[in-house]
């Protein structure tokens, strides 16, 4: 795919033009990068989207990997990751590197810039894979949000195509104040959660809405949700609610407690919501609580419900890992939980599911859960949107899921 904009650019360098390159940088640096252009195929609902990263004349790349989540897919490309190399414009200091894409799509991205070996960039095996993430850059001239990372990593940049839905309440607004509400880190039963609770919270008040947030660890110091919740609160579009960010503690255990763990789910109905009833005046009403999560935590956000809907009234799933307990469709012991629902008698529970159209392993079976459970009778809102198992969309989603499930019961 070739930038009309680039093309302009090596023709003006070709022909020696004074200053154009000079032109070119202060130009993106004030629209930010990605370039967005008009679809080659003059298709409104597509764009051409070109991605750049400036060469370091001190220390010049000799390959740079353009990563664009789920696009840029190490599952999808385990063998060549070729195509996904940014190529330098002649004369310049310009790596770029176009796709063709639908005009609603977000995803985060990084840059991994490789110097001294071109070979080093297309290395796919496992340890040269988790290096590159561990190294990869963020776009210095984004035009879109920051998503932080964790474990160390660098963060990553946004793009947000201009059809992407809308989240206006991700960022911490400083133009109009908003009450901000509290965070606290807190221990129940040597598990750390992180409680947020919204601004006017007063103990022995109450009772409160409250939101169960898995993986937690990402939510709260990370992501730093609660802005999100303070801003959904200051606009009234969910009632005072106590939001329990859990978290994980570890990739064995949450694998192991996001599974269908009986235990886990139990622990969260019997220790986790008592405890803040006690401590914050949350509510013992299932029709205002809320259990949420992504991948394998939408997955346990789901049987929560299951399992316990005399406690969990609401679950909200992004991207939920419903092939669990195996990766194989439609055979005896794929999608359990699905299997579940539609054997069993109807629950007094709601849903609110979404996956993205990205997600090659996880779409057929998102769909397969609401279908079934629409046939059985199931409130339950679902969406699908342009993107992948990204952070970077599902801070949006849970916003909209939790507006969904709460505020028409709050």
């Amino acid at each position: 795919m070739h930038s009309p904009i680039l093309q302009n650019l090596a023709a003006a360098v070709r022909a020696e033009a004074p200053g154009a390159l000079d032109d070119f940088w202060r130009r993106t640096a004030t629209t930010g990068t990605p370039l967005v252009e008009p679809d080659p195929e003059e298709n409104d609902a597509w764009r051409l989207v070109t991605f750049l990263w400036r060469d370091d004349p001190a220390a010049p790349a000799d390959a740079v990997l353009a990563l664009l989540h789920t696009v840029t897919d190490k599952d999808r490309h385990a063998h060549d990751l070729t195509p996904h190399l940014m190529h330098k414009v002649p004369g310049t200091d310009v790596w770029a590197i176009g796709h063709r894409l639908r005009a609603d799509h977000r995803a985060s991205y990084q840059f991994s810039v490789h110097r001294g070996s071109r070979e080093d960039a297309l290395r796919t095996d496992r340890h040269s894979w988790l290096r590159v993430l561990d190294t990869a850059l963020p776009d210095p001239l984004a035009a879109g949000p920051v998503l932080p990372s964790r474990d160390g990593r660098n963060p990553s940049s946004v793009m947000e195509l201009p059809d992407a839905p809308a989240q206006d309440f991700a960022a911490p607004r400083h133009c109009v104040p908003v009450p901000r509400g509290t965070h606290i880190a807190a221990e129940v039963d040597g598990r750390r959660v992180t409680v947020h609770v919204p601004a006017g919270h007063r103990a022995g008040t109450g009772p409160y809405a409250v939101a169960v947030l898995l993986d937690g660890e990402m939510w709260g110091p990370v992501l730093d949700f609660g802005a999100t919740l303070d801003n959904l609160h200051a606009d009234g579009r969910i009632p005072p609610t106590v939001t329990l960010m859990v978290e994980t503690m570890g990739r064995d255990r949450r694998m192991a407690d996001l599974s269908c763990s009986e235990e886990f789910v139990d622990w969260l109905a019997d220790v986790l919501l008592p405890w803040a009833s006690r401590a914050y005046g949350t509510t013992d009403d299932p029709a205002r609580t809320v259990v949420a999560g992504q991948s394998a935590g939408g997955l346990t956000a789901a049987f929560a419900a299951f399992r316990r809907p005399e406690r969990f009234g609401n679950a909200l799933s992004q991207s939920g890992s419903f092939w669990w307990p195996d990766g194989t469709e439609f055979d005896g012991g794929s999608e359990w939980l699905t299997r579940q629902f539609a054997t069993h008698e109807k629950l007094p529970v709601r849903f609110h599911l979404e996956v993205g159209l990205q997600e090659w392993m996880l779409l057929p079976q998102n769909r397969h859960l609401r279908n079934v459970l629409e046939a059985r009778g199931y409130e339950v809102a679902y969406d699908e949107f342009n993107g992948g198992h990204d952070y970077a969309c599902w801070r949006g989603g849970l916003a909209v899921g939790l507006v969904g499930l709460l505020s028409e019961r709050g």
